[in-house]
């Protein structure tokens, strides 16, 4: 039975990655920052099944902080695969802090590498990085081969963390491999996010809970996909050999207003009756449409994306309407 280890384990990716994993048959391990909040993450389904917890998912209380800790941990561990999914996930709040965005994000991942590099058998190891690398591109779709060029403290501090990546399986031959992920969304999504703010919305309003929604600019362009997806690709990432770094996209631009209309459109509202405009929702620094280009994902791995974008927001909306049922 092959050993996992996984931070970010209670968010959204961690969760699919979490329910992908026990059903190939994997011992996982997970770090838990706040063991009070975990009857109220996305680990919930799993806690009262007592032929899985402690007996095939195993949770460590944890922080990236401490570095002592955490290398105890992981020595006893001795994972055959690390996903570094966790870290501060917001470029706007990053504007705001970027001391502790640089810290959460590049300084834990480094401190990570540090760990693992010590290790008698280092495992395979995936950092969980993003589109905002690449800021405003020259150049639409992005690839691997795109330039790093971060708009945000959030950015830069994902592009330190994937080029420490780079370096660690350069310099010291670690099997170390960056995800560069695009938006991808399913209803575990945290609610501080555009896709399901606007779902939520749309189903409190159809239940008669609020009346208005108000966000930022609707022209904004992105490339949206399914999660489940997303997380069965960095699972075949660390499959294939040599590892490799990918860009994981579904290749396609939708407008934020698009995702408004579309999840409207399902609770049978015309969204111009309920949507109001916010001029401070608007992000100062807004990246140049980021689209990815997922053809080497598609060659090597055979991934793609499987959800159309209709689809993926269909779910999301009835997901909220049935919390809100």
């Amino acid at each position: 039975m092959k050993k996992v280890f996984i931070t970010g384990i209670t968010g959204q990716d961690g969760s699919y990655l979490v329910d992908l994993l026990l059903e190939k048959d994997y011992e996982i391990h997970g770090l838990v920052h706040r063991p009070d909040a975990l009857m109220n993450s996305n680990l919930r389904h799993l806690l009262g099944d007592s032929g899985v917890l402690n007996r095939r998912l195993f949770l460590h209380n944890g922080a990236f902080e401490d570095a002592t800790h955490l290398r105890r941990i992981i020595g006893k561990v001795k994972p055959d695969e690390f996903y570094h999914l966790a870290g501060q996930s917001s470029p706007r709040l990053s504007l705001e802090l970027p001391e502790s965005t640089v810290d959460s994000i590049g300084m834990a991942t480094l401190r990570l590498l540090e760990i693992l590099r010590d290790l008698p058998d280092p495992p395979k190891f995936l950092y969980a990085s993003s589109s905002e690398v690449f800021g405003s591109p020259p150049h639409s779709p992005q690839d691997e081969n795109t330039p790093l060029t971060p708009t945000t403290p959030y950015g830069a501090a994902k592009a330190f963390s994937q080029q420490m990546a780079r370096i660690y399986r350069t310099a010291y031959k670690l099997q170390t491999c960056s995800a560069i992920l695009y938006n991808h969304e399913s209803p575990r999504r945290s609610g501080n996010f555009v896709t399901m703010k606007i779902a939520r919305g749309a189903a409190r309003i159809k239940r008669g809970l609020q009346q208005k929604l108000t966000l930022g600019a609707l022209g904004g362009r992105r490339d949206w996909g399914w999660a489940p997806d997303y997380v069965r690709a960095m699972w075949l990432m660390l499959q294939n050999v040599p590892v490799d770094d990918y860009v994981l996209a579904s290749g396609r631009l939708h407008s934020v207003q698009e995702l408004v209309e579309i999840a409207f459109r399902c609770v049978d509202l015309n969204w111009r009756d309920h949507v109001d405009f916010d001029a401070n929702l608007v992000t100062s620094i807004e990246p140049v449409a980021p689209c990815g280009n997922p053809a080497k994902a598609k060659r090597v791995l055979g991934w793609e994306n499987t959800v159309a974008f209709e689809e993926m927001i269909a779910r999301l909306v009835e997901s909220e309407l049935n919390k809100v049922a």
